[in-house]
């Protein structure tokens, strides 16, 4: 079986690392903040390490989940980096959801040194992490894929190769995208139906029978935004970036996409107004400071962030 290495115990990485914490894996765990490492290794069959490159010694595969693309080339060089010890052979699968010019610059480091390369980012959230049930978007060689995935399968239940390497980081920023559109489109027709005298509880309880009904309006609006709870799972300051590369995808394409430029554009302004630790669902409170109601509830005042 192949020796692993888990570097990123953010909220989507704990628990995936959970999933390879096993014998047969050897894991080695490493994370900026060396006490989540510890602490996770304490409750679970892995080595806390202190360096990448302590990580990455002997490992078959090194799987990187990090905020942003340029977080994982960071950890490449230097004493401490990745290429001071991982082996030819080895290969790195980043589930960091990225970007694809700098996983393609990843890529062609590694190739150097005779190791592989995988974007592979994931969609699911936090449940589908703890369940091991996320999809996961491959960009990359298929005969890597193939060697890797009896370890991607121990978390993903969906695994798509999409394409060389950057097709996934690519996928998954439009997936993202998406997401992006439907928040903040729930959220302005809400909010003109609660002005119009429709309460936003019957309005979901006919869309979601009906043609607008989405991800957004059948889950995250129900459990979130009418029980006003906000649960912080996943920040709006990632998916602000998600859209953002979305958005560069599009111009780099030389794209008309003008739905795909202003939905970056206003989770950019949502991003600055509700800081850098408020969950991506949040992005409604500013629609209701823009609109001036509450969905569920009656007017807006003040601060999105009230």
């Amino acid at each position: 079986m192949p020796r692993v290495a888990f570097l990123g115990l953010g909220a989507i990485g704990t628990p995936m690392a959970r999933h390879l914490a096993r014998p047969d894996f050897a894991l080695a765990v490493w994370n900026r903040t060396t006490a989540k490492a510890e602490a996770f290794a304490a409750a679970h069959d892995a080595r806390a390490v202190a360096t990448p490159a302590e990580a990455a010694r002997d490992r078959d595969v090194v799987v990187t989940c990090l905020p942003v693309s340029r977080d994982v080339e960071s950890l490449l060089a230097g004493p401490d980096g990745l290429l001071a010890t991982m082996p030819a052979g080895s290969v790195l699968v980043d589930c960091t959801s990225g970007d694809a010019a700098t996983s393609r610059r990843i890529a062609a480091t590694l190739a150097e040194r005779g190791i592989g390369f995988l974007d592979a980012p994931v969609s699911g959230g936090v449940s589908g992490a703890e369940q091991g049930t996320l999809t996961v978007m491959i960009g990359g060689d298929a005969d890597t894929l193939a060697r890797v995935h009896p370890v991607i399968a121990c978390f993903g239940k969906k695994i798509v190769h999409c394409g060389a390497v950057g097709a996934g980081d690519a996928l998954k920023a439009v997936n993202n995208a998406l997401l992006a559109m439907h928040i903040w489109g729930t959220a302005e027709g809400l909010v003109a139906l609660e002005k119009a005298g429709v309460k936003a509880e019957v309005a979901l309880d006919v869309i979601n029978t009906s043609s607008g009904r989405s991800n957004a309006s059948m889950h995250l609006f129900p459990e979130r935004v009418l029980t006003r709870a906000f649960p912080r799972t996943f920040r709006l300051a990632l998916l602000d970036k998600d859209v953002g590369i979305a958005a560069e995808l599009a111009r780099e394409q030389r794209l008309t996409a003008p739905l795909l430029q202003l939905t970056a554009e206003l989770f950019r302004m949502a991003h600055h107004e509700l800081g850098e630790e408020a969950d991506h669902v949040e992005a409604a409170r500013v629609v209701e400071r823009l609109g001036g109601a509450i969905i569920g509830g009656t007017a807006a005042t003040g601060s999105a962030t009230a």
